[in-house]
């Protein structure tokens, strides 16, 4: 049955004098979602994925797990093997002696499942992950994409109420991990389990998850949707963090105008936002604008006018797919350096993979993020 995990004010230190690896979490991962941890080395993410299984002891806080009846179960301090968890880590821990088979039995015939009854299940979970006709081979005879498969499996066989992967795809190379993705989302989303998944790799993130939390220093920063967190950064390190974005400095002008638009002045001319100004941000005051770069929208020519920016390309990569380009904007010199952006432009045509000049660029209210300063 769905599992939903509660966390409450969840503290690891690992010394006394020492700064919380994971400081005063709280959190709540709904039954059936596929949640993620995201964030980057030494943020603490794969401490609290560790808590959960069981494998580090919190200094202070709760971890609870509850049933679709809503009935909790204080797991703190339990040991791993009370837990029913299933972990998938990074290496795979495959024993090399033992058959596909085996590996993926043994969490059964520890919990003395009977024969029958194992044989069916441990066949039932590698045909899900497209493993069953391997079942007689040796891990050493698998690819590492087909090694990271069995592994899964062998979490899953035991019918975990909760999923723990940690960082499964990151020893696998760039197409596999692509193939890889989805599999795991499906087979996820198939059983109904609750997963929770650590990564630090946006893309698998931004792909998978149906939540994600961004976490820095051992706390979450924000946490919701991968659209959200891409198009709705809370602040500037979560905007870098899930992927390139441009940043402009600029200033608060009236607060609303038009449609509900928030206006900023930067050196390169005025920019409208469909999002309100950040909480403390005051009319006259510094903030930062996001930009991504595939939202702007490239033109040959000067252009003026409000979400217009002009300036001239200084370096532009061909991608077939994609031409990027390095604008150096006009009016943001001034005796200091000038500004440079990114833009990301999709199919570009023989005529424009390597363009020159001066051109301008045109962004939409809904993608001008206003950061705090």
């Amino acid at each position: 049955m769905p599992t939903a995990i509660h966390i409450q004010r969840l503290v690891k230190r690992y010394a006394p004098s020492a700064a919380p690896a994971v400081d005063g979490v709280s959190l709540t991962i709904e039954p059936g979602e596929l949640f993620f941890l995201l964030g980057p080395s030494g943020c603490g993410k794969t401490t609290l994925l560790r808590m959960i299984a069981g494998f580090i002891d919190p200094t202070d806080g709760t971890i609870a797990f509850a049933d679709d009846k809503g009935n909790q179960r204080d797991v703190t301090h339990l040991p791993p093997n009370k837990r029913n968890t299933g972990m998938v880590f990074q290496s795979y821990a495959l024993w090399p002696h033992m058959s596909v088979f085996d590996n993926v039995a043994f969490g059964l015939s520890v919990r003395k499942v009977e024969k029958a009854e194992m044989q069916r299940r441990v066949m039932e979970s590698l045909a899900m992950v497209q493993m069953d006709q391997y079942a007689q081979r040796k891990p050493n005879a698998l690819s590492g994409g087909q090694q990271q498969r069995v592994a899964l499996a062998r979490a899953l066989v035991i019918r975990p109420d909760v999923l723990l992967l940690d960082e499964p795809l990151s020893n696998l190379d760039a197409k596999l991990r692509i193939e890889l993705r989805s599999e795991i989302r499906r087979i996820c989303k198939s059983s109904g389990i609750t997963g929770v998944y650590v990564t630090h790799d946006q893309k698998e993130a931004l792909s998978m998850a149906d939540r994600c939390a961004v976490m820095r220093s051992g706390k979450i920063i924000q946490l919701g949707t991968p659209h959200t967190l891409y198009h709705q950064p809370a602040d500037r390190f979560v905007a870098e963090f899930l992927g390139e974005t441009n940043f402009l400095s600029g200033t608060l002008a009236n607060s609303i105008i038009g449609a509900g638009e928030t206006s900023v002045a930067t050196p390169a001319g005025e920019l409208r936002s469909a999002h309100a100004a950040p909480q403390g941000a005051i009319s006259g005051g510094p903030v930062v604008l996001s930009l991504r770069p595939e939202a702007l929208r490239l033109s040959p020519g000067a252009a003026a006018g409000p979400n217009t920016l002009s300036g001239r390309i200084v370096e532009s990569m061909y991608l077939g797919e994609i031409a990027q380009h390095t604008v150096e904007l006009t009016g943001t010199g001034n005796g200091t350096a000038s500004t440079r952006i990114k833009v990301a432009q999709l199919n570009p045509g023989p005529a424009i993979a390597q363009p020159v000049g001066t051109v301008s660029m045109t962004v939409a209210p809904a993608d001008v993020v206003i950061l705090p300063a």
